[in-house]
């Protein structure tokens, strides 16, 4: 499978904003796609939920 990527939007807990990011596309065991990225100004986690393709 190809490797895929979200380029967006991100809400940072640790700064309180929404950031503009690029992150992986992964799938979980139950299906669902997250995208996660790290914060371009914290470094900290970041991880948005996508809708089924």
């Amino acid at each position: 499978m190809a490797e895929d990527t979200y380029t967006g939007s991100f809400y940072c807990v640790k700064c309180k904003d929404h950031r503009e990011a690029q992150g992986e596309v992964v799938v979980n065991a139950k299906g669902t796609r997250i995208a996660k990225a790290k914060c371009p100004v914290c470094s900290t986690n970041l991880t948005r939920f996508l809708p089924k393709a």
